[in-house]
């Protein structure tokens, strides 16, 4: 049994709890970003790829900054930065220092998309790009979320072989599983009926007196 001690402190930890849980909820259903969920995408050299980006806030945004980030192997830069007034307005870029970049995205109709398109792609722009969010309306709170771009000669095409064969082997087995379930129905029917003409016969044959013999003649 709990002494008067113990239980205090059972109040206290319960307590410490809940007003964990309730200043943990707002940074749960805080500012998010997120590039996809892909963590790396190919692009063949001299074509475009798009970069997307996302964000979201329980709490809406006012002034939001957002920017992108190139890293490669020896080379760091801010590719663009821009402005969202509100959730009514398109996002305002105000910095753009490589011009084969262009601002796709649109935050009107709650579709928060700062996405970006990279035209001529060559293989030094093989590196990390990061999307960057701050939202002045949740205390400045910033976010990020990075999407690794690999620049290849030509993209490789994938062996569904093995996944094809796979694929006819589980729907011939499934195939064979249907069958014999409906052959069984269809026995079980036959075994039914049959039974219930042999049932009708005997009764007939109790009742009349007539040879079964006669009957199934």
């Amino acid at each position: 049994m709990l002494g008067a001690g113990d239980r205090g402190a059972a109040r206290a930890t319960w307590l410490g709890t809940g007003l964990l849980g309730l200043f943990l909820l707002p940074v749960s259903l805080s500012l998010e970003v997120s590039v996809g969920k892909a963590n790396t995408i190919y692009a063949v050299n001299s074509t475009e790829i798009l970069l997307p980006c996302t964000f979201s806030s329980c709490f809406g945004f006012r002034d939001l900054g957002f920017w992108w980030s190139y890293n490669g192997s020896d080379t760091f830069k801010i590719l663009i930065n821009g402005t969202v007034k509100n959730e009514k307005s398109d996002p305002r870029v105000h910095l753009k220092t490589d011009d084969r970049i262009t601002l796709v995205g649109s935050t009107k109709e709650k579709m928060n998309n700062i996405s970006i398109l990279l035209r001529d792609v060559d293989f030094s722009d093989t590196g990390k790009y990061t999307c960057y969010v701050k939202n002045p309306k949740e205390k400045d709170l910033q976010h990020h979320a990075t999407i690794f771009l690999q620049v290849v000669d030509k993209l490789e095409e994938v062996d569904n072989t093995v996944t094809l064969i796979i694929l006819a082997v589980v729907g011939g087995v499934i195939g064979l599983l249907i069958f014999i379930l409906l052959l069984k129905k269809l026995i079980t029917f036959i075994l039914k009926k049959t039974q219930e003409k042999n049932a009708l016969l005997s009764s007939l044959t109790l009742q009349e007196g007539v040879p079964c013999e006669f009957l199934r003649k």
